[in-house]
């Protein structure tokens, strides 16, 4: 269900492209990885994948599931919260390992957050937590690195620039573009293999960010 509204909503707010690498594949029981920068680019991921025929199991911060009706509907699909600075945080990766062996996609933020910059322009993306990495060696997936850019134009600032921007994007129909890497296969300690990771979401970010023309992938 969340696939298919994504699917529906973000092409009335914005203009949505997609591309991938050579060699790009979204196998079943794959982690696909992706760089977080708004609210909103969780709908333009989901979006993206729903072309290209997935439909993912996301890793989501916990709060989500307050929401009555979203929260509903979160538990229904098998989508996993994460419980950040809590006991219960490892008990997400026990539900993605679970996924990822059933042959389900699982989508995670690596960064674990969302950055403090106000501006709607892009940046690569952040530290990764060790999260990542641990799920990645406890189940031999591959990861799939996604990079996603224009988010930020849609939503981005205070809350009041927020809603503004939701409010107005229709009327100014922002790029939008999401671009899948090729899979890897991480190895070495978990710094190592975290550090592949974040390098990987990089790149698929800068190809993202470069069909948009934002400076920071350009000036890269």
């Amino acid at each position: 269900m969340l696939s298919r509204t994504a699917s529906t909503l973000i092409p009335a707010f914005g203009r949505l492209s997609v591309t991938s690498d050579p060699g790009a594949e979204l196998t079943p029981g794959s982690i696909v990885a992706a760089n977080h920068t708004s609210l909103a680019d969780p709908a333009i991921v989901i979006a993206a994948l729903h072309r290209l025929g997935v439909t993912p199991v996301i890793m989501a911060t916990a709060g989500l599931w307050r929401i009555p009706v979203l929260g509903r509907a979160l538990t229904r699909e098998g989508h996993i919260p994460v419980h950040r600075r809590d006991r219960r945080a490892t008990d997400a990766l026990d539900l993605a390992e679970r996924a990822l062996q059933q042959g389900r996609l699982v989508l995670i933020y690596a960064e674990g957050g969302l950055p403090r910059r106000r501006d709607a322009g892009e940046a690569a993306p952040g530290d990764f937590r060790t999260g990542l990495a641990r799920l990645a060696e406890r189940t031999g997936a591959p990861v799939v690195p996604v990079g996603q850019a224009g988010a930020r134009r849609l939503t981005s600032g205070g809350m009041i620039k927020q809603i503004a921007g939701l409010v107005t994007a229709p009327l100014r129909r922002p790029a939008m573009h999401v671009h899948v890497g090729a899979p890897i296969v991480l190895s070495g300690d978990s710094t190592v293999r975290t550090a592949q990771a974040r390098t990987a979401v990089t790149t698929a970010w800068r190809t993202a960010a470069a069909h948009l023309d934002e400076p920071a992938a350009l000036a890269a």
